[in-house]
């Protein structure tokens, strides 16, 4: 199945706009393996206000507490294995798969977001902001990724243009930049804003 897997370099990073930006430019079905905070709405909820016609796949978790996957399942008396993960039936689309938290956030006592995407075998696009902070979260990141010998698609930048922190970026790793998005206000700005042009 072609797709992408979206991670982020930090909470509120920007992943769901990213992931919808990649859904509606796509045409691509949509998955979120684990949910948490419920109680505050879903993720999958943005995707179909961005892109109504989107195959959304149910999550493997819906996890009431706002709080990393291991935590949120410890208080609703849940245990998450990474055997409980497959990727969903192709549907001859491509498939945008999008993480909770950063690659380093834990699944359970054993792994963690790292290792659910190197069992479903995608690309990883890591979403980080543009401005100051984001070289070294970025760079910290790729190197977690590539250690463990997970694919980089590329990066997304969410915010302001700044060319230095891309070129930075690019420099020091030797993955492309491959989409740069605005902080965008509202769901009415993704909507209008231009489709991704990249594909992985």
């Amino acid at each position: 199945m072609s797709g992408v897997f979206v991670t982020g370099t930090d909470t509120d990073i920007g992943k769901t706009m990213v992931s919808a930006w990649l859904v509606r430019s796509w045409q691509a079905d949509y998955w979120k393996p684990v949910q948490s905070g419920i109680n505050d709405g879903c993720d999958a909820d943005v995707i179909k206000r961005v892109a109504p016609e989107a195959r959304i796949h149910p999550s493997a978790f819906m996890l009431h507490a706002p709080l990393s996957p291991d935590q949120a399942a410890a208080l609703d008396g849940v245990s998450i294995a990474l055997e409980d993960f497959h990727l969903p039936v192709a549907s001859g689309r491509p498939l945008v798969v999008e993480g909770a938290g950063g690659a380093l956030v834990p699944l359970n006592d054993r792994h963690v977001m790292a290792d659910l995407m190197a069992r479903l075998g995608l690309p990883v696009v890591v979403v980080a902001r543009s401005g100051l902070g984001t070289i070294n979260h970025c760079l910290l990141t790729l190197e977690a990724l590539q250690r463990r010998g997970i694919a980089v698609a590329g990066v997304v930048m969410n915010g302001p243009p700044n060319d230095a922190n891309r070129q930075a970026i690019e420099h020091f790793s030797g993955v492309t930049v491959v989409g740069q998005l605005p902080r965008l206000a509202d769901l009415a700005d993704l909507i209008a804003h231009p489709p991704l042009a990249w594909r992985p």
